[in-house]
C-alpha cells in the first residue's frame, strides 16, 4: 500500500480529531471551575418554536438589520420610479425624489401605518440621516468635480449677466413672497430675516447635474446656447452656495452683524483652499498624468481633503456640503484624472447613498398637512412666484443681452430646474428650524413642479417655434441612395461594423451613404469632458474610414434611453439597414448567467408591460440579449446583428437556407458580390431550393453578372474545417433561433455571422 497517496487525508483526519479531543477535555474541565450560584441559566418557559420567533422578531428590529432592510427598500423604490420617469423622458432624479415622498408619511405613512412605523421608526431616522448626509457630501464633491473652471474663466463673461440676473430677481421675489407668508408660516421664534433669506435662496437655486444632462441628452452641448447655459449654471451654482454659505451664517448667528466673525472665517477658508491646497493637490495631480489608475495613497489624500474641507466648513458655521463642494471645485482640472476619480465615487453616491437621502427629505414631507384650499393656494403662488423669478428673469435677461426669443426662453426653462440642489437647501432650512413642517413641504412640491416641467417646457418652446433643423434625424424620402446605419457603444466595435457596411457597399461611389452611431447613457458622462468622451468613441471609426478612403457621418447622442432613442433615430432615418453588435453578457455559459438571465426576465420592467400586452413572452429563451431583441422588434428597417469572432473582411460568406422564408439573404449576398467580389456558398440546408424554379433563376442571374462567385451546396453534414475557413456567415433570425434552441454543433465552429432580420 503506498502510504505516501494518502498522507494529506492521514494529516487532516488526525488533526481533526486530536484538536476536537482536545476542545472536548477543555470544556468538561472548565465546567468544573463554574461557581453554580453565580451562572443565570439562558432559558424561557416556551417551546423552542416561540423562542426562535421571539429571537427573529428581535433581530428584525436590530438597528442594522433595520438600516438594511430601510436601504433595501429604498434602492428598489428609487430605482423602479427613476424608470417609470425615464420613459416618460423625465429626469430620474424625478422619480426618485417622487420615491422618497411615496415612502414618506404622505402615501404609505398614511394607508399602511404600520408597515410605516415597523420599517421607519422615529428612532431609526437619525442612522439614516447621518449616513444620507455622508452620500450628500461626496455627491457635492462630485458636483464640485464637474464644474470647469477653466471654461467658466473663458466664458463668464458671456453669462456673468444673464447668470447673477438668474438668481437676483427670483432672490427679491423670493424676499417679497416671504413678507406675505412670515406671519402664518414661520416656526415660532425665527426672524423674519432668516426665514426670508431661506425662501429667497430656494427661489434661486439652479440644479446643475440636471441641466448638464438635459443639455448632452438634447445634443446641445456643442452648441452656443448649450455652452451659455451650462456656463449660466455653473456661474449660478457657485454663486448660490457663496450666498447659502451667507445665508447659514447669518441665520446660526442671529443677525448680520453677529455673523460678521464666521463670514471672515469662511473667506480665509476659501482663500486657504484656492492659494494652498489647490496648487498642491494639483502638483499630486500631476504625478497621474498619462496613468489609467489612482494609486490608493493618492485616493487617501483626496478623500482627507474632501473630509477636513467639510469638516472645517461645518466647524466654522457654513455647513459640511460647502466644504465638499469647494474640495470639488479645487480638484486638478485634468479631464482624465477628474474622471477617473468620479467613477471611484459617482456609483456609491449616486446609486446607494443618494436614495437616502430622497426618502428621509420623503419622510419629512407631509403633503397631508396642505388640507385645505387655502394652503393649496398658497402652495401654486409660491410656484408662480418662482417660475416667474428663476423662468421669466433668465429669459428676459437673455432676450436683453441679445439673444433671440427662442434661445432666451429655452435658457429660463433650463434654468428654472431646481432638482435635488433645492431638497439640500431645503434641508438645511428645515434642520436649521427656519422652514415649518407646511412651508417645507410646499417648497418641495414646488421643487417637483419646476423640475418635471423643464422637458415639457423646452417641448413647447421648440413647437412654437416649429425648428426644421434636426441633426440627429435628417430625412431622405427624395434620395434614392443606399443608407447603412451602424450604432456601436465600444470603439472597436464602431470600427468592425464600418469594415462590414464597407463590404456591402464598397462600389457603389456616390449612390450610398453611411452613418456611424454612438449612444451613449448620459450618467456616464460629465459636463466638462462631452467633448473628450466623443472624440475617444469615434476615433477608431474616423481612423478605419481613413484607411478604406470612406466617407462616414458620424452621430452622437447622450441619452437616458438608448433603447428608444436608437429605435427612434433608425425609423425616422429612411436607412435601409442598421447594423449593431450582439450583446454579450460576462456571465454568459455559468450557473450564475443563467440565474442572472432568469431573474432579469422576470423582474425586467419592460419585458413585463411587453407580456401584459401580448407582446412577448417572459419565460421565452431568446437567441439573443434583451436589449438587441428590444432593438428587432421595435424597428422597422431590416437590422444586422453582427456575432463578431475576428472579422476582417467578408471575401468567403458562408449562406444556410434552411427553408422559404431565408430566401432574402440571396439579395444581401448579391450585395457583396457585386461590391465585394465575395465568394458566396449557399447551402440548400432544407433541399427547398433545387425545387423552387423562382430562387434558382435569382442565383442563376447572379451567375451571369459575376461567374464563378456563387455556390449552391446540397450537403447534409458541414465539417468543422469548412465552417473555419468561412469569413462570414449570414443566417436569418429565424434559423438563427432554431440553431440556439437545438444547440447545433456549428455554434462553436462558426465565423463571424451576420443575423439579418427582415421586418
Amino acid at each position: 500500500m503506498n502510504l505516501g497517496k494518502y498522507k494529506n487525508l492521514i494529516f487532516y483526519i488526525t488533526t481533526i480529531a486530536v484538536f476536537s479531543a482536545l476542545m472536548y477535555y477543555f470544556i468538561i474541565e472548565g465546567q468544573t471551575l463554574e461557581v453554580k450560584e453565580n451562572i443565570v441559566a439562558n432559558t424561557s418557559s416556551g417551546s423552542t418554536w416561540e423562542n426562535f420567533l421571539e429571537s427573529f422578531k428581535t433581530n428584525l428590529h436590530h438597528p442594522l438589520a433595520l438600516l438594511l432592510a430601510q436601504i433595501v427598500t429604498i434602492i428598489m423604490t428609487a430605482r423602479l420610479f427613476g424608470w417609470i420617469c425615464m420613459k416618460i423622458k423625465q429626469p430620474t432624479v424625478i422619480g426618485e425624489m417622487i420615491a422618497g415622498i411615496v415612502l414618506g408619511p404622505s402615501l404609505v405613512g398614511m394607508y399602511f401605518p404600520e408597515f410605516s412605523a415597523f420599517l421607519f421608526p422615529k428612532e431609526s431616522l437619525g442612522n439614516l440621516q447621518f449616513l444620507s448626509q455622508i452620500g450628500l457630501i461626496l455627491f457635492m464633491y462630485i458636483v464640485g468635480m464637474e464644474l470647469d473652471l477653466s471654461v467658466l474663466r473663458k466664458k463668464a463673461h458671456d453669462a456673468v449677466v444673464i447668470s447673477h440676473a438668474s438668481i437676483i430677481i427670483p432672490f427679491a421675489l423670493g424676499i417679497g413672497l416671504s413678507y406675505f407668508v412670515y406671519q402664518e408660516f414661520a416656526p415660532d421664534g425665527i426672524q423674519f430675516t432668516s426665514f426670508a433669506l431661506f425662501i429667497a435662496i430656494s427661489m434661486s437655486i439652479t440644479a446643475f447635474p440636471v441641466l448638464a444632462r438635459i443639455v448632452q441628452e438634447r445634443n446641445l452641448q456643442k452648441t452656443k446656447l448649450g455652452t451659455i447655459v451650462i456656463t449660466c449654471a455653473a456661474a449660478d451654482d457657485i454663486t448660490a452656495w457663496c450666498i447659502l454659505a451667507a445665508v447659514i451664517a447669518i441665520v446660526k448667528a442671529g443677525s448680520f452683524t453677529s455673523s460678521i466673525y464666521v463670514i471672515i472665517m469662511a473667506i480665509a477658508y476659501v482663500f486657504l483652499m484656492i492659494k494652498i491646497v489647490r496648487p498642491f493637490l494639483k502638483r499630486i495631480g500631476d504625478l497621474q498624468a498619462g496613468k489609467n489608475t489612482i494609486s490608493k495613497p493618492m485616493v487617501a489624500i483626496f478623500f482627507l481633503t474632501l473630509i477636513l474641507s467639510a469638516y472645517a466648513t461645518e466647524v466654522i458655521g457654513i455647513h459640511a456640503l460647502f466644504g465638499a463642494f469647494m474640495a470639488g471645485a479645487i480638484m486638478p482640472e485634468n479631464t482624465k484624472f477628474r474622471t477617473l476619480f468620479i467613477d471611484k465615487v459617482e456609483d456609491v453616491a449616486l446609486v446607494l447613498l443618494l436614495p437616502l437621502f430622497f426618502v428621509f427629505t420623503g419622510l419629512r414631507t407631509q403633503i397631508g398637512l396642505l388640507n385645505d384650499s387655502h394652503l393649496w393656494m398658497t402652495a401654486g403662488f409660491i410656484i408662480l412666484t418662482a417660475v416667474l423669478g428663476k423662468f421669466a428673469g433668465s429669459a428676459l435677461t437673455a432676450r436683453f443681452v441679445g439673444i433671440n426669443w427662442k434661445e432666451s426662453l429655452t435658457i429660463g426653462a433650463l434654468m428654472n430646474t431646481r432638482g435635488l440642489m433645492e431638497l439640500i437647501v431645503l434641508n438645511i432650512g428645515y434642520d436649521l428650524g427656519v422652514l415649518s413642517p407646511e412651508i417645507f413641504a410646499m417648497l418641495v412640491i414646488m421643487a417637483l413642479f419646476t423640475t418635471f416641467m423643464t422637458g415639457p417646457a423646452l417641448d413647447f418652446i421648440n413647437f412654437i417655434f416649429k425648428s426644421k433643423k434636426n441633426q440627429e434625424e435628417p430625412t431622405h424620402e427624395n434620395d434614392s441612395k443606399y443608407r447603412v446605419l451602424l450604432s456601436f457603444d465600444k470603439p472597436e466595435s464602431g470600427s468592425t461594423l464600418l469594415k462590414l457596411a464597407h463590404n456591402f457597399t464598397h462600389k457603389m461611389n456616390g449612390n450610398k451613404s453611411i452613418t456611424a452611431m454612438n449612444i451613449a447613457p448620459v450618467d456616464e458622462m460629465h459636463a466638462y469632458d462631452i467633448n473628450e468622451y466623443e472624440d475617444s468613441q469615434f476615433q477608431n471609426v474616423i481612423e478605419t474610414s481613413h484607411d478604406l478612403n470612406l466617407e462616414v457621418t458620424t452621430l452622437f447622442k447622450a441619452s437616458t434611453d438608448i433603447e428608444s432613442d436608437l429605435t427612434s433615430i433608425t425609423n425616422k432615418g429612411h436607412y435601409d439597414i442598421l447594423l449593431i453588435m450582439l450583446g454579450k453578457s460576462m456571465y454568459e455559459g455559468s450557473l450564475l448567467g443563467r440565474l442572472l438571465g432568469f431573474t432579469t426576465k422576470i423582474i425586467n420592467p419592460e419585458k413585463l408591460l411587453n407580456t401584459v400586452k401580448g407582446k412577448g413572452n417572459i419565460f421565452n429563451n431568446s437567441p439573443f440579449d434583451d436589449f438587441t431583441l428590444q432593438i428587432l422588434d421595435k424597428t422597422n428597417i431590416p437590422v444586422g446583428v453582427l456575432v463578431e469572432k475576428g472579422f476582417k473582411a467578408a471575401d468567403k460568406v458562408f449562406v444556410p437556407i434552411f427553408n422559404l422564408s431565408d430566401f432574402y439573404l440571396l439579395e444581401y449576398a448579391k450585395r457583396l458580390i457585386n461590391n465585394n467580389n465575395s465568394q458566396i456558398i449557399i447551402l440548400d440546408a432544407a433541399g427547398q431550393i433545387r425545387n423552387n424554379i423562382e430562387v434558382k433563376e435569382l442565383i442563376r442571374s447572379i451567375e451571369q453578372v459575376a461567374p464563378n462567385h456563387i455556390t449552391l451546396y446540397n450537403e447534409k453534414k458541414i465539417e468543422k474545417d469548412f465552417l473555419n475557413s468561412q469569413d462570414l456567415m449570414l443566417i436569418s433570425s429565424k434559423s438563427w433561433k432554431n440553431l440556439i434552441d437545438t444547440k447545433s454543433l456549428w455554434l462553436s465552429d462558426i465565423p463571424s455571422t451576420l443575423i439579418i432580420s427582415n421586418p
